[in-house]
């Protein structure tokens, strides 16, 4: 695999921390569009997209249909639709049943984001309370992308991070802390 071309990201209980830390972390100069799907149970995004771009180091906005997926910036699943990236790399949203309880689904948006970019892609899975993003992370190293997963150890609430394991297993297994200088190292040309 060479440098990725994007990262999807996903999380839940706990994740609003975990993402603060991260994206206070990353280079601002990575040209990877990212892709975030958090589980927040709320009916907007709007707050998440606020409290996470005051920790940035790039630009955040909410994905929309139609959209097409930018370089260097922290795309952000809108709250009740699933978030696929399509072939063209284009976001598509969908309002098909909730997957593991959950719309977005990380598994949905991880999924069809390693069919759209196949090895070019990164998936990292952090804290959460259930097991959410494990299937797509499988489906993203299946297609020769990498996994990057917090330690269940270190993570707020371990549950999702250990089913991906348990799932996908993992090409790196770290503390939060050291996610972020990771991403900056295998991202960076």
């Amino acid at each position: 695999m060479g440098t990725p071309q994007a990262i999807v990201i996903g999380c839940s209980a706990g994740g609003l921390a975990a993402l603060e830390a991260l994206f206070a972390g990353l280079d601002p100069q990575l040209p990877q569009a990212m892709v975030v799907c958090c589980h927040t149970g709320s009916s907007t995004v709007d707050v998440l997209c606020e409290l996470l771009a005051g920790h940035a180091t790039l630009p955040v906005a909410e994905a929309r249909e139609r959209t097409p997926i930018a370089p260097g910036m922290i795309h952000i699943a809108p709250s009740g639709y699933h978030l696929l990236v399509e072939p063209s790399r284009y976001f598509a949203l969908s309002v098909d049943a909730r997957v593991n309880f959950a719309r977005p689904s990380i598994d949905v948006l991880f999924e069809s984001a390693a069919e759209a970019y196949r090895g070019d892609l990164l998936g990292v899975l952090l804290t959460g309370a259930n097991s959410d993003g494990a299937e797509g992370l499988r489906l993203v190293r299946q297609h020769g992308g990498l996994a990057v997963v917090q330690d269940p150890a270190d993570a707020e609430v371990p549950t999702m991070p250990q089913a991906a394991l348990d799932r996908a297993g993992a090409d790196h297994c770290l503390p939060l802390a050291a996610i972020a200088p990771l991403l900056n190292r295998l991202c960076l040309p």
